[in-house]
């Protein structure tokens, strides 16, 4: 006759076994959506600062200084829309700018955010004066003698 020991798990067993492998799960589900959350979020405040980025560039790289002030504007990149503010002021030395941009998600969110500093641009055919350097004097061709 074989013993009551031998004889298998009880209900109860089986029961409390299952009741720890759901909550182990619960525990694995519940990481594993915070984990998508968190690639979500990285994903749009990388794109978003692409946004204020390149909305920054733009305004540095153009011919003329932009002009003081607050201009906002949209943007379409990453497969999204994208609202921008862009604060434009004096940055101490009035030819010195700053460029501020801030992007937010079409939810009204801010997600990405960059500061810049435009230098004083140059006219054309003109260089900017460096403190304590010496100019360089500029060859000119001379035409040559005899007039042939």
């Amino acid at each position: 006759m074989r013993n009551r020991a031998d004889a298998g798990f009880t209900l109860i067993e089986i029961m409390v076994a299952l009741a720890v492998f759901s909550l182990a799960v619960l525990a694995l589900v519940r990481l594993e959506s915070a984990t998508a959350r968190g690639a979500g979020l990285i994903d749009e405040t990388t794109v978003a600062q692409l946004v204020a980025r390149n909305v920054a560039v733009e305004a540095l790289t153009e011919a003329q200084p932009p002009a003081p002030g607050l201009t906002t504007g949209s943007e379409a990149n990453g497969g999204r829309s994208w609202n921008w503010t862009r604060q434009v002021s004096s940055a101490g030395d009035a030819r010195v700018m700053r460029v501020d941009v801030a992007v937010s998600n079409l939810a009204g969110q801010q997600v990405g955010r960059i500061t810049m500093i435009r230098p004083p641009s140059a006219a054309a055919g003109q260089t900017t004066p460096v403190p304590g350097a010496t100019p360089t004097p500029t060859p000119t061709a001379t035409p040559p003698a005899g007039g042939r």
